[in-house]
């Protein structure tokens, strides 16, 4: 497992004032129109997903990677929206993006127990608490999104340090939405660096390190009730 958004060596002034005062027109906007119906068709998935796991104990293969391309795509288009990466975010859920990493390992045989449990108890110790602790975080990486703006205006570099509490806080914001949607059975961690998270869910998934690409992709079968 692999969510990350890639520090650049050097940002465009032109592109942060152009995201920042037409952003909503030209990114948001568009990108925002189509992601609310795809997100609608993922929600009808996502129910879909809960009653086939809870009675074939499986995860439609073509349903992750749905799910998968579309949480790939609105990731692209919030690390611009955040500042933290430069160009345009491409359309589609098939669109490659150099400046972003989203890999997830297939989960075919999810937790039945904990897929009933997201199911019905999910708002209660996921949503509320995440949700609380995510809130304060979305003020605090907004207050350092506001730092940094100047600093690349005026200097054409996003020091590392408020960008990476900025990815992390998106990535932590990821995690969440991955665990509710029954794509990995780790529950997210109350951490901006969740050390051995991507590890556990690899593990999770059978897909240890070393294994090539085509083995993390073609992974078939792990029992994890």
């Amino acid at each position: 497992m692999k969510i990350n958004i890639i520090h650049q060596e050097e940002y465009s002034r032109f592109e942060l004032l152009l995201r920042s005062f037409l952003g909503f027109l030209y990114i948001a906007l568009p990108h925002g129109f189509i992601l609310f119906f795809l997100f609608i068709w993922s929600s009808i998935l996502q129910f879909l997903t809960f009653w086939i796991v809870l009675f074939a104990g499986r995860f439609p293969e073509s349903f992750f990677e749905y799910q998968l391309k579309l949480k790939r795509w609105n990731f692209r288009v919030n690390a611009r929206l955040y500042h933290l990466s430069d160009d345009y975010p491409a359309f589609g859920l098939n669109a490659q993006d150099d400046h972003i990493e989203y890999e997830v390992p297939y989960l075919e045989n999810p937790s039945r127990s904990l897929v009933l449990l997201r199911g019905l108890l999910g708002w209660l110790y996921v949503w509320i608490p995440h949700g609380f602790v995510l809130f304060f975080l979305s003020i605090a990486a907004s207050i350092v999104t506001f730092i940094a703006w100047f600093v690349v205006l005026f200097t054409g570099k996003y020091p590392f340090d408020l960008f990476r509490f900025v990815n992390n806080f998106l990535k932590y914001n990821e995690r969440v939405g991955l665990y509710m949607s029954y794509m990995v059975d780790v529950y997210p961690p109350f951490s901006l660096s969740a050390e051995g998270y991507e590890e556990e869910v690899a593990r999770r998934a059978g897909v240890m390190e070393g294994d090539s690409d085509d083995r993390k992709n073609d992974f078939k079968e792990t029992d994890l009730v």
